[in-house]
């Protein structure tokens, strides 16, 4: 398929006086009417030309597909709703810039698309564009006020136990070998005993209720997956079916689940691995253990009593201080979504979305976030690299001083870093103050005199230790000063009103799943689902831009009948 960027054609003249006897005068127009007279050709096709060759049959305009992506995830449709949109909807046709007779193109051609844009990279390009034009029309800048927050997505695939798992990977493998070369599934396997078996997919309600037979099962599942891995590796199998990509999921699931070993008289033995105190022979970690052998990106995860297998999604956004009933100046507008396993801390995704925001000319003055992003190193780091500043709570002091709210917490010493001591609140300096390094991190621990300590009158409310004398683990003098300043803050009244303009990230992360239905990832693969959540975010930015340009409150908040008469009471 080749591609010859050229500039999207103007609309129809009779579609164009067909909307225009439609919609202007008499009603709001559709998004799709609005964002091509504001914005024009907002997808040229040359930002899409590298996924393309220039040699071949001529494939439909880039641009224009990528427009119809962004507005099929507005409306929320399939690709075969999209594609009967560009057939059938004036207003699609009208920001597209086909004639009446256009007959559009097959659904499977929006599948093709995405797959070349995810190919060579291009997921970021739709929201890039986007804000770019919004940057040039004065509706977003750099500077100003932004706010983060994640939330799950669940992966396209089906949830699968540990035994579904085993038995779902031998299935799929078998099943890419007979399409890649049948004639070789026909000579190394009797293919009438596999094809009893694994014919139908693996599931709970076939499988035996006893844990015995369980075990029995998982392990009849193991010894098949080793046999057809042997066949696969045999001196006379063609190497290239070790190179596909469910044969060597195979062989992770059964490495990661199983082990083979083999006795004196040389006999396999096949065992599942079981987690033990000791770690030995055990599960490996929750970040790099397959959950699915159709979707080797996702990850079972969870955070507080949410138990998920998929990724997580975290989203950036413009925010703007204001009154009560005043129009912003500008909407709010989103940023930038980072999609990653969902095993991946909150803390590690800060960094790539700073960058992100740095390439897009788009880095905040001031970030708000919720407490599970935060660590001393990130709010130093982030105002030294970026010279953006963290609005967030920071984790208060976990000795148990300070969580009992009784005794002296390390923030009550005083620390003279020039001078290398510490000075207690009893006004006992440290006799000793040592540069270390604990679990990899650069650390000073200060250490006062038993001889101080044990007389001292405050003692109990200081240490129990049994050394009897108190002894402080600091951070480096940036980061220790940084966190003292941060949790002297947020105890603070005006802190707390200020760090409420974080909040309305969760009404964002409502709108995105309500309307684009991001929740649940449409496709498999960690790549293809960030290109979702790119073209959701456009989708949205579009929304909120063409509601923000008529009026419209974004808040549509629903009230009760009760709820109406309490504040007409009150008014």
């Amino acid at each position: 398929m080749s591609v010859h960027p050229q500039p999207w054609p103007e609309p129809d003249p009779q579609i164009t006086a067909a909307v225009q006897a439609m919609y202007w005068g008499k009603r709001e127009a559709p998004l799709a009417v609005q964002v091509r007279d504001r914005l024009g050709e907002l997808f040229p096709d040359a930002a899409f030309a590298d996924a393309f060759g220039r040699a071949g049959k001529p494939g439909w305009s880039p641009g224009r597909l990528a427009l119809v992506t962004v507005l099929q995830k507005a409306a929320s449709l399939t690709d075969r709703q999209a594609a009967d949109e560009v057939r059938e909807n004036l207003a699609w046709k009208y920001a597209l810039g086909l004639s009446l007779q256009d007959p559009g193109f097959d659904h499977s051609v929006l599948s093709e698309f995405r797959s070349r844009v995810v190919a060579h990279e291009l997921e970021e390009r739709v929201l890039d564009l986007l804000l770019e034009r919004l940057r040039a029309l004065d509706l977003v800048r750099a500077g100003g006020s932004q706010r983060t927050d994640s939330t799950h997505v669940v992966a396209a695939v089906r949830d699968l136990n540990r035994l579904e798992l085993a038995g779902e990977s031998v299935r799929a493998a078998l099943n890419a070998l007979a399409a890649a070369c049948p004639d070789w599934v026909d000579q190394a396997l009797v293919v009438a005993d596999w094809s009893r078996r694994y014919a139908d997919r693996i599931d709970t309600w076939r499988l035996p209720a006893s844990k015995a037979k369980q075990d029995e099962l998982a392990l009849h599942y193991a010894r098949d997956g080793y046999t057809l891995l042997d066949a696969v590796y045999a001196p006379a199998s063609p190497s290239w079916l070790r190179e596909l990509p469910a044969v060597q999921t195979l062989r992770t699931v059964l490495v990661q689940n199983y082990t083979r070993t083999s006795d004196r008289g040389g006999r396999l033995r096949v065992r599942r691995r079981e987690r033990t105190e000791d770690g030995g022979d055990g599960l490996p970690p929750g970040p790099s253990r397959l959950a699915s052998p159709y979707d080797t990106d996702a990850r079972w995860s969870v955070k507080r009593d949410l138990f998920w297998n998929g990724f997580k999604l975290h989203v950036s956004e413009t925010c703007h201080p204001q009154a009560e009933g005043d129009r912003p100046a500008r909407p709010n507008i989103i940023t930038n979504v980072t999609t990653t396993v969902s095993t991946l801390p909150d803390t590690k995704a800060l960094e790539p979305i700073h960058q992100a925001l740095k390439h897009r000319r788009l880095l905040p003055a001031r970030h708000y976030l919720d407490s599970g992003y935060p660590s001393a190193e990130l709010i130093v780091g982030s105002a030294k690299t970026y010279g953006v500043a963290l609005i967030t709570p920071v984790l208060l002091d976990t000795s148990h001083q300070a969580k009992a709210r009784e005794g002296f917490a390390a923030h009550d010493f005083t620390i003279d870093w020039d001078n290398r001591k510490a000075v207690c609140p009893a006004g006992k300096s440290s006799a000793t103050w040592n540069p270390v390094v604990q679990a990899g991190v650069a650390k000073t621990v200060v250490t006062f005199s038993a001889l101080d300590c044990i007389p001292c009158p405050v003692k109990k409310h200081c240490t129990s230790a049994r050394s009897n004398r108190r002894q402080l683990s600091l951070q480096p003098r940036e980061l220790t000063e940084a966190i003292r300043t941060a949790r002297a803050r947020q105890q603070t009244g005006d802190w707390n009103r200020d760090y409420a303009l974080r909040a309305g990230v969760e009404g964002t992360i409502r709108q995105a799943t309500h309307t684009t239905g991001l929740r649940r990832a449409r496709y498999r693969g960690l790549a293809k689902t960030h290109l979702d959540h790119t073209t959701s975010a456009t989708a949205l930015n579009l929304i909120r831009v063409v509601a923000w340009w008529n009026g419209h409150p974004l808040d549509r908040t629903t009230h009760s009948h009760l709820a109406r008469l309490q504040l007409r009471l009150a008014a």
